[in-house]
């Protein structure tokens, strides 16, 4: 294919959207995950205070749980999103995520609490799914990647902002606001797919449920090397994402006292991974998924050796730590998306299967090494450092693996 145009790259069902909106679309339905995830950090303490927590590593779990939700709700997505089309389990799963923040609202328990945030966890698997599917019905190859680099750089805008933004609206409303705030963006999400999405998976694409086609299809995803390792790949670097996020709160809290401008931190290091998007949405065409992505990743080790190296020397200021973890979020943005869009390019034809399935096992992978970095905390830098370094060594043999040892070859090259 010569032509590298929108259209040319676009299925029928695409085009009466238009490249720009539907970016934002997926953009805005990916981001109700990060958005329900980074909007409740400043609120932590306040949870925890409100039901008479008294370990502060334990109400992390108002995080975790959320999630494993995410992580296992993705196994069932998949086939559902391939049987019946991808708008229905969409438009459900945001019907889902309406009533779990009503819960949330009104939670008498830190129980009940935990069931609403998995329950949201499970609907924001479908948005994680379907998003992928849908770009993968309308997009292949590099144009593929690149979509979802401008998607990515326009929803990780979220967590540069939504933790100041939940700060905010705890002065207003306490901890309960939040999730006032989060039903009223899904029901306006929700309100947008209804009028402006179409399906995108033609009738003659339609997969069946069948117990042995399903397994068949899960089977292919697990054997095609090239998308079950890049699917333990991403898992481990978003294990050093989560660590970070999991335990961002008490880190600039409990070593740094900034108190309440923590979110202030937070979101200027996120801004590492929006940069990482931009750039690799104007690079990955010319110089492929698989170099940037393998630079990225040895660059993540080389940032994780530092960071650790500094910590047990007791030089890991406020200032290197800002930069180290920003330098480590652009990385992973430059990872990520284009680990994704590997992982997915040999899946066209079970797309929802094998999407469901990569999103599965890298958020699985991801909460485990993330969780336990989080509930290592010790009032220092150093399990955060060395969750890191190890999740780099092992996404790095991996991708050794799964290329032969063949790393930064050009995505135009066979391998």
């Amino acid at each position: 294919m010569t032509d590298t145009s929108a259209n040319a790259w676009v299925s029928s069902t695409h085009r009466p959207m238009g490249f720009r909106e539907f970016v934002a679309i997926v953009a805005a339905i990916m981001a109700l995950n990060p958005l329900a995830m980074d909007l409740m950090l400043p609120a932590l303490p306040d949870v925890a205070s409100a039901f008479h927590i008294s370990n502060a590593n334990h109400v992390q779990a108002v995080l975790s749980v959320f999630l494993t939700g995410f992580g296992a709700g993705q196994f069932i997505i998949g086939p559902l999103a391939d049987r019946f089309g991808r708008r229905p389990i969409l438009l459900g799963g945001l019907t889902v995520y309406g009533i779990a923040s009503l819960l949330a609202i009104v939670a008498p328990s830190f129980e009940t609490l935990l069931l609403a945030r998995g329950l949201q966890g499970l609907s924001t698997a479908a948005a994680r799914v379907i998003a992928t599917s849908i770009v993968r019905d309308c997009y292949s190859g590099r144009r593929m990647a690149s979509v979802m680099s401008l998607a990515m750089m326009i929803f990780i805008s979220v967590p540069v902002i939504a933790p100041s933004f939940g700060q905010a609206i705890m002065l207003l409303a306490e901890w309960h606001g939040i999730f006032i705030v989060l039903l009223v963006y899904g029901v306006l999400t929700l309100s947008w797919i209804i009028i402006r999405l179409p399906e995108t998976l033609p009738l003659t694409e339609r997969k069946s449920l069948a117990v042995r086609e399903v397994a068949n299809n899960f089977l292919q995803t697990i054997k095609n090397r090239q998308t079950f390792g890049y699917a333990i790949a991403a898992g481990s670097v978003q294990g050093i994402l989560f660590g970070y996020v999991l335990s961002s709160q008490q880190i600039f809290t409990g070593i740094y006292g900034l108190g309440h401008y923590f979110p202030l931190a937070f979101a200027a290091i996120a801004i590492g991974i929006a940069i990482a998007g931009f750039l690799n949405s104007r690079i990955v065409g010319r110089y492929g998924m698989r170099m940037i992505s393998h630079i990225a990743l040895v660059g993540q080790l080389a940032i994780a050796t530092v960071m650790l190296t500094a910590a047990l020397t007791g030089w890991l200021s406020l200032s290197l730590f800002m930069i180290l973890a920003t330098a480590s979020l652009f990385t992973f943005g430059l990872m990520f998306s284009n680990f994704s869009a590997l992982a997915m390019e040999p899946q066209g034809h079970i797309a929802g299967t094998a999407s469901s399935l990569f999103g599965s096992v890298t958020t699985l992978i991801g909460i485990a090494v993330g969780t336990a970095i989080g509930q290592y905390y010790d009032g220092t830098l150093i399990p955060l450092a060395t969750g890191a370094l190890l999740s780099s060594v092992v996404a790095l043999a991996v991708v050794f693996v799964v290329e032969k040892g063949r790393l930064f070859t050009p995505h135009n090259v066979p391998v």
